[in-house]
């Protein structure tokens, strides 16, 4: 009996490196794929303004309007929450955006493909997600969230522009997964929504 004893504890050890090692892989590829993300972000402001027409807005769930707002709110309120949660909402709610501002769109229209590459780099995001145990449930706010954004008939629909819908996908990623997007200058407060003010500042002062 000492013999499978031993090839167990040896299994059990090499399984507590194992997992490790397929976490911080898994996290590399999150990190890659939400930094291509974000470069592919930097041209909504050309795809999703200057490519509609003035004021131009796009029917959506207003649990679709996802702002950082929103994070600190669920944050305080939801008992049992954690950030795979938040996560999961934000990948959610924008394949959900992206859907619907192709909807609108033709094919020759100047932002579809655009769109279409996003939403496939969203397809490629979840691909590297990490899963959610089976043995938990998402608290009730959250399912609730999931089945409202799902559900086409549900009621609560607002208007927004595109720009501004992707605007609320850059800030939150950067809240959200904040160890991929490290700064030079330090650790930056990416849920606080001054820090994007002055970085709106900064950039306006430099044009």
């Amino acid at each position: 009996m000492v013999r499978p004893t031993t090839w167990l504890l040896g299994g059990l050890f090499g399984l507590m490196w194992v997992i490790p090692v397929l976490m911080t892989a898994t996290k590399i590829a999150q990190c890659t794929s939400l930094k291509t993300l974000e470069t592919k972000l930097t041209d909504r402001r050309r795809y999703m303004r200057q490519n509609f027409p003035i004021n131009y807005t796009v029917r959506v769930h207003y649990d679709e309007v996802f702002k950082l707002s929103n994070i600190s709110r669920l944050r305080v309120r939801v008992v049992d929450l954690e950030e795979g949660d938040l996560q999961d909402v934000w990948l959610l709610v924008n394949q959900e955006v992206l859907k619907k501002i192709l909807r609108v769109l033709p094919e020759r229209h100047p932002s579809y493909k655009y769109t279409a590459d996003l939403e496939d780099l969203f397809r490629k995001i979840q691909q590297v997600f990490p899963p959610q145990s089976d043995e938990r449930e998402p608290p009730e706010r959250i399912e609730e969230i999931y089945n409202r954004v799902k559900e086409p008939d549900s009621k609560g629909w607002r208007f927004v522009t595109p720009k501004s819908l992707l605007d609320n996908c850059y800030r939150t990623m950067h809240c959200l997964f904040k160890n991929c997007f490290p700064s030079e200058d330090g650790e930056q407060d990416y849920c606080s929504a001054l820090h994007w003010r002055k970085g709106r500042k900064r950039q306006l002062q430099k044009t």
